[in-house]
């Protein structure tokens, strides 16, 4: 008997199954790229909606939507669960993804024109949203696969004679992430027999002292740093990232990697909460130190997306050291920041890629840009605000971000973390005035003449503009955040209930015990009839 779904149980599938048909749209109508790029930034803009509706169903109700795929019940079937963390991390996902592919659509780089490149990039958002929405560790593998799979594609099509190459680092190196995660699937499926998380958080609780669970977790979480390009498994992540095409790069370096930040999050506060302190020491200890490794590195290198891969290693640190902390107030800042810092190194990349988009050869090298950013002068006052956000100051976004950082870590004490964060975001103001002093201040060489056009800015215009007005209006989104962690924190038990309730009906339902033949009541009613 097909086990019970509520009402809204098919709104989960949604920002899943969009995507998907999708696919089969843009594949159809090939031969038109600009009907496949609407149908494209339509597919997933409805994904986005379809969110944001799961989120605020699960917000208001205070329940998660649980979705079992096929009729099998959990932990037996594919299930899908839309609880609070996984709605806003899908929300984020797919509004960074809709605007890096109406970027796509004003974009002239000429892998743009490919027919398969916005299947590919609805591809990543399957992917991506998949893996946030599943109830499953393997399926989580899946679709992380997805994801590395259709991202490696995009960046080997790239103009950047650098992209096949940068695209064989990428997939090998996040082949062997996939391989560690995969043991650690095995390991934990050894131990415990089911791969569901609800169904595992339930059974490493009743018996944690099983012998390969400690060697799941470390191949577990080194497999989400390598995913998040964590320091020092960072060494992929700006040679990959630079030679993306500019809307593939935007995506990339702002949501693809907090798919490690939703593992980490999920590893300290549903599947191993009571083995979770020695992992939160080592998320504090490797974010303080990529906090600033990553802005030296911002600071030091000769290429504009370059400069921005490297932020993003180190504002990942202030997001691994708040989940590290693990209180409620730092759990609900490590979600704010990771909502706002997608926003902002998403239109900072697309500021970079339109600005280099009007030099000869297109590219984000400093020297060849020096100068040109004069000709787009509105992408100057947006990176300046974009610059203003990644540093942390007001009245942006980014403010709200390290403000809920910051006092989440006077409030445990983590003053070491603190210093230094506070020089990561002093050394952030330094490297952003770098660049725009390169790029919007100094005089074009004589020896240079930009193109007449470049890529549209319509994307990150918009993404700039819901950057200030996070920082004008933060109240929604932080009580976002606080309602968010006090659920991973204090309602793990009914993340459980949810996907494993219908569990109990499925058994209740199909089985029944065998009539007892001394039961008078189970006797057949005397008809006179002999046997």
């Amino acid at each position: 008997m097909m086990p019970e779904q509520t009402a809204y149980s098919h709104l989960v599938v949604l920002p899943v199954a969009i995507p998907l048909a999708g696919i089969a749209l843009t594949l159809l109508v090939r031969g038109n790229r600009r009907i496949q790029g609407l149908l494209a930034f339509a597919s997933m803009f409805l994904a986005f909606a379809t969110s944001v509706w799961l989120l605020v169903e699960v917000w208001l109700s205070g329940e998660p939507i649980v979705f079992h795929m096929g009729g099998f019940s959990g932990p037996f079937g594919i299930t899908l669960v839309g609880d609070l963390l996984s709605c806003v991390m899908a929300v984020m996902s797919q509004l960074v993804l809709a605007a890096g592919i109406l970027y796509g659509t004003g974009c002239r780089d000429k892998c743009a024109q490919y027919p398969t490149f916005y299947p590919l990039f609805l591809a990543l958002g399957l992917g991506l949203t998949g893996a946030m929405l599943t109830g499953d560790v393997f399926n989580l593998f899946v679709f992380a696969e997805l994801v590395v799979i259709s991202g490696a594609v995009l960046t080997a099509i790239s103009d950047d004679k650098k992209g096949t190459e940068a695209a064989y680092k990428y997939f090998y190196i996040s082949q062997f992430a996939a391989m560690i995660l995969l043991i650690a699937c095995g390991c934990l499926y050894a131990s415990y027999g089911t791969l569901n998380m609800a169904d595992l958080a339930e059974r490493i609780a009743d018996d944690p002292d099983r012998p390969l669970l400690p060697i799941a977790i470390v191949l577990f979480l080194v497999s989400m740093m390598v995913k998040s390009a964590v320091m020092p498994f960072h060494f992929w992540q700006p040679d990959f990232h630079t030679a993306a095409p500019t809307p593939v790069h935007a995506v990339l370096s702002s949501v693809v990697v907090k798919l490690g930040i939703y593992g980490f999050l999920r590893m300290t506060t549903l599947l191993f909460p009571h083995e979770a302190e020695a992992i939160q020491t080592s998320l504090i200890v490797l974010g303080s130190i990529g906090a600033v490794f990553g802005g030296l590195g911002a600071a030091g290198t000769y290429d504009a997306k370059r400069m921005l891969a490297y932020s993003t290693l180190g504002q990942l640190g202030f997001i691994i050291i708040a989940v590290g902390w693990h209180t409620p107030l730092a759990l609900a800042a490590a979600i704010i920041f990771a909502f706002n810092h997608s926003l902002i190194k998403a239109a900072m990349l697309m500021l970079a890629g339109a600005v280099g988009s009007r030099a000869p050869v297109k590219t984000a090298e400093f020297s060849r840009i020096i100068g040109l950013g004069r000709t787009v002068p509105l992408a100057g006052v947006l990176f300046i605000i974009g610059g203003m956000a990644l540093a942390g100051l007001p009245p942006t976004n980014g403010f709200i971000s390290k403000l809920a950082v910051f006092r989440s870590g006077l409030e445990v004490g983590g003053y070491y973390p603190l210093i230094f964060l506070a020089v990561a975001s002093l050394v952030s103001l330094i490297y952003v005035s770098r660049a725009f002093q390169l790029i919007w201040l100094q005089p074009i060489p004589e020896d240079v003449t930009p193109k007449e056009k470049g890529d549209l800015l319509v994307a990150p215009l918009s993404l700039i503009s819901l950057c200030l007005l996070l920082g004008l209006w933060a109240q929604p989104l932080v009580e976002l955040g606080h309602d968010t962690a006090t659920w991973m924190l204090e309602h793990r038990s009914d993340y459980i209930d949810a996907v494993l309730d219908s569990r109990d009906r499925f058994f209740e339902q199909t089985w029944e015990p065998p009539p007892s033949p001394l039961d008078p009541q189970q006797a057949p009613n005397d008809t006179g009839a002999q046997p």
